[in-house]
């Protein structure tokens, strides 16, 4: 990897070396500047320094034991705590057995290489680690174009559950208030949910997790619209927005000309872009279930999107809804 300052380019480094020694500085310059770009130090406070500053490039870290202020095991142990990906190699010239034995069994070292070294052996081991190191990267890389799918397709299963909870509790197929619940969402703009601890969860997990998950809220929502349907049953479709704010308990403030106004946007994708985990609250329940029930009533919502939030408006249902396209809120809300 190259910058270019001015007319000069300028290889990113990728093995960091840190030893107070001036003469083992440049042995190891001179040995292993042919396989990869070298960056130096020579204390464990300027080793975290060059870490922080290049951890971007660095694949290896070769650090002596025994330095001025600090022990190269901490230095190690600091590199395995923030950059997980970067292979790290301890070195000394002293039998230090006890420090050694302690920085393996911690994880923090993948080679112990004792002084003097030899130049063919010291070649090895680093293009070893430098193998090692790019096989994690691609590993992270793939690991990240998998958990980026699965991201994607947990909306997208999640955007289905929708479709089958609001046809299941509706009064009828032609005003299901799926088009309204994702319009919102899609103009609170989701994230994608955070990823799974997958040292923790497998596939079979996640899938039973969010069935779990899906299941609560669906019976969340069937409970906030029995009481919605119970309370306001005598409620003409007109008074909906006064029904709103009851049912959300102060989250929306109606104008004088019948425009309900939203400042805070968080509870319109809840279900959609929390992680797995997370339980659904009972607010964002009754969002959908006070959909349900506006739909049910013939009417809809009309959103614009202002600087101080999002603005709605009761609109009656001129015509049945068209048959909802899922496919086109997969490309809006996963992409």
């Amino acid at each position: 990897m190259e910058q270019v300052i001015g007319n000069q380019a300028i290889t990113a480094p990728q093995i960091l070396f840190v030893d107070d020694e001036a003469t083992a500085v440049k042995y190891f310059q001179r040995a292993i500047n042919s396989l990869a770009p070298v960056i130096t130090g020579s204390s464990v406070e300027e080793g975290k320094r060059l870490l922080d500053q290049h951890a971007g490039t660095l694949l290896v870290l070769v650090s002596d034991q025994r330095m001025p202020g600090g022990y190269g095991n901490e230095l190690l142990l600091y590199a395995l705590t923030k950059y997980p990906h970067i292979v790290r190699i301890l070195t000394t010239a002293y039998s230090e057995l006890e420090q050694t034995v302690e920085a393996v069994n911690q994880g923090q070292i993948h080679r112990y290489i004792q002084k003097p070294w030899e130049i063919s052996a010291i070649r090895m081991e680093l293009k070893q680690a430098l193998d090692l190191a790019n096989l994690r990267k691609e590993h992270a890389h793939l690991l990240r174009e998998k958990m980026m799918v699965w991201k994607k397709l947990i909306v997208s299963n999640r955007i289905g559950t929708l479709y089958a909870l609001c046809a299941s509790l509706a009064a009828s197929m032609d005003a299901l208030s799926i088009e309204a619940y994702l319009s919102t969402a899609h103009s609170a703009g989701i994230t994608l949910p955070s990823e799974p601890d997958w040292h923790a969860m497998d596939y079979s997990d996640i899938v039973s997790v969010e069935s779990m998950r899906s299941g609560q809220f669906g019976y969340a929502v069937r409970k906030s619209l029995e009481e919605i349907r119970q309370n306001y049953h005598n409620s003409q479709a007109t008074d909906g927005l006064r029904v709103l704010t009851e049912v959300l308990k102060g989250k929306v403030q109606i104008s004088e000309n019948g425009v309900a106004a939203f400042s805070d946007m968080q509870n319109f994708a809840e279900f959609l872009e929390a992680r797995s985990d997370a339980q659904v609250s009972a607010q964002h329940a009754s969002w959908l279930a006070f959909l349900i029930w506006l739909h049910d009533a013939g009417y809809t919502l009309q959103l614009k999107n202002l600087e101080t939030g999002v603005q709605f408006t009761m609109e009656p249902f001129l015509a049945p809804n068209a048959q909802v396209s899922l496919v086109k809120w997969f490309d809006r809300l996963c992409n």
